[in-house]
């Protein structure tokens, strides 16, 4: 029994030792500077978490190990037992309190930038959701891209955003609530039919990204998806003029 519940002490020990090695804790880093506020929100979360998990069980093994009692232990050698310690009661709960409003502190910090917006954004995408699936729209561009009837095995529509620069995104729905939701941008946010719902993203990161609705929406909620491409600037261009020529502005 003792080996088997060391053994489980020790795997746990590894296990927590192994993710605070990775300097990510085994998150996603986010590939917008939105994303990355939020990253960096998580990595101040978890290493508070750390801290405070060792102390704690630092002092339960020290405990456990400094006053276990042993066969042939007179009672008189187990120590003085008391029931109040007014200093340390205080320390131990202004700690705890101190530590929660600095994390609500930087919390609302951290959601006040990542939810700004540009008075001045680079790129302009509406974004309907409808049942089950994306209507984008570069409005100043004349470029509509649009899902095709979903079903499975029916790809989700693309889209491309350029490198480095700000895209104001306006969400709404025309039917139920739905939610556009990249989880490599660490970033959520709800389609609500009559309503507006504006935000920016910044992609820091050359890649291609799936999307998904987050939020179930129906029948065919499993295959509302749609792919992000973050791609260099004058290919974002080279993009939206060739797709606004050969299809009219419709994709």
């Amino acid at each position: 029994m003792r080996t088997g519940a060391a053994r489980a002490a020790g795997l746990a020990a590894a296990a927590i030792v192994t993710t605070s090695c990775s300097s990510s804790f085994g998150m996603p880093r986010g590939s917008t500077e939105q994303g990355q506020e939020i990253f960096d929100l998580w990595q101040i979360f978890f290493s508070a978490g750390i801290a405070v998990a060792a102390i704690v069980y630092g002092l339960i093994a020290w405990s456990v190990i400094r006053y276990r009692r042993r066969r042939r232990t007179p009672d008189a050698e187990l120590g003085r037992q008391f029931h109040a310690n007014v200093p340390l009661e205080i320390v131990y709960t202004a700690i705890p309190v101190v530590i929660v409003i600095v994390l609500f502190a930087l919390s609302i910090g951290t959601e006040d930038r990542a939810s700004s917006v540009s008075r001045d954004p680079d790129v302009i995408l509406r974004t309907e959701a409808f049942s089950w699936g994306w209507r984008f729209e570069f409005a100043d561009e004349g470029v509509e891209v649009v899902s095709e009837p979903s079903a499975e095995g029916v790809p989700g529509p693309e889209i491309l955003l350029p490198l480095g620069r700000t895209t104001r995104i306006e969400l709404t729905s025309n039917d139920v609530i739905h939610a556009f939701w990249v989880p490599d941008f660490l970033y959520k946010r709800d389609a609500i039919p009559g309503h507006v719902n504006e935000f920016d993203v910044t992609p820091t990161v050359l890649g291609t990204y799936h999307g998904v609705c987050s939020e179930f929406c129906g029948l065919h909620h499993a295959y509302m998806t749609f792919t992000v491409r973050v791609v260099e600037p004058d290919a974002f261009d080279a993009w939206l003029s060739d797709t606004a020529a050969n299809t009219g502005g419709a994709a």
